[in-house]
């Protein structure tokens, strides 16, 4: 169990613990070395099923051998729609080891999304989950005709499915172990003619504004980038993580999927997106990454069992969450923990802290990484008094993941850290955005150059877009998107973001958008924690019959306008936010308002509810 004021389990490796130049050269000498050992565990049916690297090694042998009975040939493009589950892993590691490229599609994508990134791939084969993504398949396989055959992982529903464009994944490994029996050499002459430099993945932006983009990534970029995020937060074989974001996120893809292949940890795949609560539980992950979403929910479930709990038990946590918050103070100003202090600490956690740690299921992990937006400073100090030193890493999917990362030795809440040790990082003189160049960034965009040439210049500098300032200790901070700044009708500049990340740390607030470009002052819409909403209201004798009459109902607003008059005082007059509206419509991934990882688009939330913004102007 880690203590916060000893960060000698987290330490940067910078030795290379796999061999290969390549995904599937790196994959197969993983399976030589490792053979018997567990790699992958998944629920099924109430039971957890271990998968070994030679059982994976042979289901990948089995549906690449398959890929090539049906004509999947090195450079093909095969894409994977569906949720985060083992069978994705099977496939894409298939996929490479066949010299194809392997590209992921959200499984919240409708039909015509499913058209327009099969088209812009030129997807000849495409992996579905179940019967309802093949629906959306179907729907669109006319309009594919490059398309040459659909698999389909879980066939529950589809028995009596009688399609020659459509075969089981079952079917495709039987297929695949009768090819391997008749080509046995054919696969390991097709990883070994794989090069560094060949086009490896697909991840296409979530397009928040316009089309997704394709970015292209190639084996050197992801082998550089795998490697060098072991001297950022340094995993082995003894760690358990979880699987449970979208696999074709570069987070989950390079983060989770390539790291644990390289460094051996074992990777929990949760029965699906609800169970993340119960399962983290269950598998008590050792390191353990997330989005910030994730680490405001596991708050606000925390402090909404504190207002259930006995007076005693309030107590008892309100101390030692104290001593807690006095240890990491003095981590926070690089000062040493006296033997008293440490006594206390222990006493604390055995009394209360233990308790919470386990009730998020965080009790074993040796740190937690946050990633992919802003998260609220004071939340990853929380953490910190908890016991459990959060590490806050920045990057894109233009990067292949984190660029920048806060050292175990030196955590600084709001800062994303200095620049990973495997690229560059440096501000524009000019406008302040941050820009990233190393091996790790990516090749350009999939059909679109001029897209590519306005991202990556001519000296190889690729342009985030985020704006930001560093430290005399090489310490970057985002400060805001280049294109979210606001500047009030009285000229004064506001960073949005800094706003947001503030009311986001309040249990009842799952996302906010602050408006106020050009306007008078500034207004925010808000949308609820439904759950913690819910119980409040209930707790209450709030009356409600559905969403949106729980938004509108004047307990909510009362409550809402609370934490936002908390948000307020720390801030300047002119950066206050002086109204505030509700969405009152529950939203999920696959409404338009909100990109596959759960954030609102502020623009296209600025458009649709433009009526309800100039009423607050009004």
């Amino acid at each position: 169990m880690s203590n916060l004021w000893d960060l000698s389990a987290i330490q940067p490796n910078t030795a290379v613990v796999l061999e290969g130049d390549t995904l599937p050269a790196m994959f197969w000498n993983g399976v030589d070395k490792r053979g018997a050992q567990v790699w992958m565990r998944q629920k099924k049916l109430g039971i957890w099923r271990t998968w070994t690297w030679s059982q994976t090694g042979q289901a990948v042998r089995e549906i690449a051998g398959g890929l090539m009975s049906l004509g999947f040939v090195p450079g093909d493009t095969a894409s994977i729609l569906s949720n985060t589950v083992i069978e994705w892993v099977l496939a894409d590691l298939a996929v490479l080891s066949c010299g194809g490229v392997s590209n992921g599609i959200y499984p919240t994508d409708a039909a015509s999304q499913v058209h327009y990134l099969c088209e812009d791939s030129r997807t000849t084969i495409l992996f579905v989950e179940d019967d309802e993504q093949l629906d959306k398949a179907l729907e669109v396989r006319a309009q594919l005709p490059g398309l040459a055959k659909i698999v389909v992982f879980d066939m529950e529903g589809l028995r009596e499915l009688d399609d020659p464009g459509v075969i089981s994944l079952k079917a495709l490994r039987e297929m695949g172990a009768r090819y391997v029996g008749r080509q046995g050499d054919e696969l390991m002459h097709r990883v070994k003619a794989c090069r560094p430099e060949d086009l490896a993945i697909l991840v296409y932006t979530s397009g928040t504004t316009g089309k997704p983009k394709g970015a292209m990534h190639s084996h050197r970029g992801l082998v550089h980038t795998v490697r060098g995020y072991n001297t950022l937060v340094a995993q082995d074989e003894r760690d358990e993580r979880m699987c449970f974001l979208p696999l074709c996120h570069i987070a989950e893809r390079v983060g989770g999927e390539y790291f644990a292949m390289y460094t051996g940890a074992i990777l929990n795949f949760v029965e699906n997106p609800e169970t993340v609560p119960e399962n983290v539980r269950e598998i008590s992950p050792t390191v353990f990454t997330a989005v910030p979403r994730i680490w405001e929910k596991f708050y606000s479930g925390v402090m909404i069992t504190l207002k259930e709990a006995s007076p005693l038990q309030q107590a008892a946590y309100g101390w030692g969450i104290g001593v807690g918050t006095q240890i990491a103070d003095k981590v926070l100003a690089g000062q040493p923990v006296d033997g008293f202090l440490k006594f206390k600490f222990t006493l604390a956690r055995w009394i209360a802290l233990n308790n919470v740690r386990k009730l998020i299921g965080i009790h074993r992990s040796r740190f937690l990484v946050t990633g992919a937006a802003p998260i609220s400073p004071e939340l990853v100090k929380w953490y910190l008094a908890l016991g459990v030193p959060m590490l806050e890493v920045w990057g894109m999917t233009e990067s292949c993941g984190a660029s920048t990362g806060v050292p175990a030795s030196r955590i600084k809440p709001g800062s994303i850290g200095p620049a990973a040790a495997y690229n560059e990082v440096r501000l524009d003189p000019a406008t302040g955005e941050i820009l990233v160049r190393g091996t790790n960034v990516f090749m350009g965009y999939l059909n679109q150059p001029e897209k590519t040439a306005e991202t990556i210049d001519a000296e190889g500098w690729l342009h985030t877009g985020d704006v930001g300032v560093v430290d005399e200790e090489g310490f970057f901070r985002i400060t805001d998107r280049m294109k979210d700044i606001i500047i009030t009708a009285g000229g004064k500049n506001i960073t949005p973001s800094e706003l947001e990340n503030e009311l986001k740390f309040s249990p009842y607030i799952t996302d906010a958008v602050v408006i106020g470009d050009k306007l008078p002052y500034l207004t925010v819409i808000i949308m609820i924690d439904q759950e913690n909403v819910e119980k409040y209201a209930q707790d209450s004798d709030v009356p409600f019959s559905n969403y949106a009459s729980l938004t509108r109902a004047p307990e909510v607003q009362q409550l809402i306008q609370g934490e936002l008059d908390r948000v307020n005082r720390k801030f300047a007059r002119v950066e206050q936010i002086k109204k505030f509206f509700l969405l009152d419509t529950q939203l999920s991934a696959e409404d338009e308002e909100l990109t596959p990882t759960m954030k609102l688009k502020r623009k296209l939330v600025q458009t649709k509810y433009a009526p309800q913004i100039e009423a607050m102007y009004r």
